[in-house]
């Protein structure tokens, strides 16, 4: 199921790019390949930039939360939920793209990996309908001609390390590929100059002060930023070089398209912001925090209540 559902559609489109490519070189073929994956995921991509920017411009009134509340963490906890409510904000959207990320690195890796085992492969596991593409009936007669480089200097299919020792050119990708991510999660990251590592929350905490959830919270998402990288660059220095460069070339085009989006976006970012009779985001904080969206007035259901309505709307009548 997994390899008719995820990794032979996913090694298919792959193939198909490089049989239309003109030189039908592999590297080129990635490179395409991960960018109209990049522009598939457009539409989910725009909306997690969206709220990574409203999170960021909801810091200063969070930390106005924090202060009202007082340290009653349960207090807080439900006016920021409710902030995020009224300000139209997920926090949690960014794990989306995440998801579907990953179905197109498990069928990328299997897929070079039938390659790597076996280069006729790259046409017995392809569609019969791909099958008899002009290139790949050429393939097919002779697998001497796949071009399994990036341009002739990289070889896809060989590791940045192996049993025969550092191939620098996969190293060199794979060292992109880690900077690159590195980069790409600081973009999203809001600026928080006055935030503590966590190595200093965790020490006060060890010496009895009591510790923030938000602000451990806030700061686990900064350490981040270097644990992914480094966890990429673990995880791509062993394995064909090939998905290095798919990761390198992602992690590229993420970045030029969450500068478009957080930089040119202000007006749609403004709209989701506000409300329709135009409240500021400072004004939403103040609604929440004087109990006009958490304490809601109560309406008039008891018992005792009852029959008193019933009469007035006898005498009224």
């Amino acid at each position: 199921m997994l390899t008719t559902l995820i990794v032979q559609p996913i090694f298919n489109l792959l193939v198909l790019v490089y049989a239309l490519l003109p030189g039908h070189n592999l590297g080129l073929a990635i490179i395409l390949f991960t960018i109209v994956i990049r522009l598939l995921l457009w539409p989910l991509l725009r909306k997690q930039l969206h709220n990574a920017k409203a999170m960021r411009k909801l810091q200063p009134e969070l930390k106005r939360i924090k202060q009202e509340s007082k340290g009653d963490r349960q207090r807080e906890s439900m006016l920021v939920m409710e902030l995020y409510k009224e300000c139209g904000v997920n926090p949690f959207s960014s794990i989306g793209i995440l998801l579907l990320q990953l179905p197109v690195l498990i069928g990328l890796y299997a897929g070079l990996q039938r390659i790597i085992s076996d280069p006729n492969n790259i046409v017995n596991f392809a569609y019969p309908v791909l099958q008899n593409l002009g290139w790949m009936k050429e393939l097919a007669v002779d697998i001497s001609k796949f071009d399994q480089t990036l341009f002739g200097f990289i070889d896809l299919t060989r590791p940045a390390l192996s049993a025969q020792g550092t191939y620098w050119p996969a190293m060199a990708l794979v060292i992109g590929s880690s900077v690159t991510q590195y980069y790409q999660s600081k973009q999203l990251m809001p600026n928080d100059k006055d935030g503590r590592k966590l190595r200093h929350i965790l020490r006060d905490a060890g010496s009895g002060a009591q510790a923030d959830q938000s602000e451990i919270n806030a700061a686990v998402g900064r350490s981040t930023r270097y644990f992914i990288p480094v966890l990429i660059f673990f995880f791509t220095v062993n394995i064909a070089s090939a998905l290095g460069l798919y990761w390198l070339i992602s992690g590229l085009v993420a970045m030029i398209q969450q500068h478009r989006i957080l930089k040119d976006d202000e007006e749609e970012i403004e709209t989701k912001l506000h409300k329709k009779d135009k409240k500021s985001t400072a004004r939403v904080v103040s609604n929440v925090i004087e109990g006009e969206v958490v304490e809601k007035p109560k309406k008039a259901t008891s018992k005792k209540s009852g029959p008193k309505s019933k009469k007035a709307k006898k005498r009224r009548r």
